[in-house]
């Protein structure tokens, strides 16, 4: 429990300063200062991010031959992108334009609260992406009424629930602490661990909640993606055809692609600040650009309706577009 220990270090030497900090100093990339003109092209990944999602949303709502239980769930896993980076990169942005970013103690706790909402959310998601792929694949006489409309709407609601309740457990937590100096968070936005660094209260019940919350949304998640998979590659090997394998395959490969790369690229809360804060980077910055990519390459009937969308966009006034 490295993060409690030095926490609780802090404590004995702010308990007799009185004064609680009303604000935060995100340090964000300020000891890298040559770096600070190639981190701003990143606004170009956030606005092809927040591009790339409000399209998805956009042609999957629009086309009715895109209303599958996969491109309802893609849906929603577009808005965790929009959600998580427009909590973080504006902020992150604003810090590389100015020598001091700071953001006031009510705004850390929501900027908190929305991104950690956000990126659970999109990891119990895709756990369902596995799940609605092994029904496809393993039961597809019977995907349309294992996967209907109605489940579909409940396993969404469920995970974004169940994920604004867990947050809503662990913002609590967070807002039982007290914060009496220093001040400056040692990442471009606020996470639970480097706030953690700057309590002066006891943090061992936020230190169990992060290893419950890594445990349940790393460890769990992924081993249950992994069983989905196992059968999946079972059901292909034991298709008769090459045609029937490929096929298959090219059912799942767009999931499969986004859950390697979300695995590889994902921030582990024990990491050293230096270390999360660049894997923070990689993910909030490259991981809302890696769904739209994906799953478009790879979906020629996603790409077609991006294609009208398009079109529809550039001759607004041209009648007779398909749905």
């Amino acid at each position: 429990m490295k993060i409690g220990t030095q926490g609780e270090q802090l404590k004995s030497s702010c308990m007799s300063n009185e004064t609680l900090v009303t604000e935060f100093v995100l340090q964000g990339f300020s000891e890298l200062p040559r770096l600070r003109l190639p981190l701003f092209g990143c606004f170009f990944l956030y606005i092809v991010a927040l591009t790339g999602s409000a399209a998805i949303i956009a042609v999957v709502s629009r086309s009715a031959s895109l209303r599958s239980p996969m491109c309802f769930f893609l849906c929603n896993l577009a808005a965790t992108d929009i959600v998580r980076t427009s909590s973080a990169l504006p902020k992150a942005l604003e810090g590389l334009v100015l020598e001091e970013n700071s953001i006031s103690y009510g705004g850390c706790m929501a900027q908190l609260y929305f991104l950690t909402w956000a990126a659970s959310s999109e990891l119990l998601l895709l756990t369902v992406m596995a799940y609605d792929r092994y029904a496809a694949i393993c039961h597809p006489l019977h995907y349309s009424t294992a996967m209907s409309k109605a489940f579909c709407g409940t396993l969404a609601a469920g995970v974004w629930a169940l994920c604004a309740f867990n947050t809503a457990v662990r913002a609590g937590l967070m807002l039982r602490l007290d914060f009496c100096g220093p001040d400056v968070i040692t990442h471009f936005f606020c996470e639970v661990p480097p706030l953690l660094l700057l309590s002066c209260s006891s943090t061992y019940v936020n230190s169990i909640m992060i290893v419950l919350a890594d445990a349940f949304y790393g460890i769990l998640n992924f081993l249950m993606t992994i069983v989905s998979y196992g059968f999946i590659i079972s059901s292909i090997l034991k298709m008769r055809t090459a045609e029937g394998k490929k096929k298959a395959f090219s059912i799942c490969s767009s999931h499969l692609i986004v859950v390697v790369l979300c695995a590889g690229i994902s921030p582990a809360s024990s990491c050293s600040p230096e270390r999360s804060k660049g894997s923070a980077a990689l993910y909030t910055m490259l991981s809302p650009t890696r769904n739209p990519i994906s799953y478009s390459l790879r979906n020629m009937e996603v790409k077609r309706a991006l294609g009208r969308l398009v079109q529809a966009l550039l001759h607004p006034g041209v009648r007779g577009l398909p749905p």
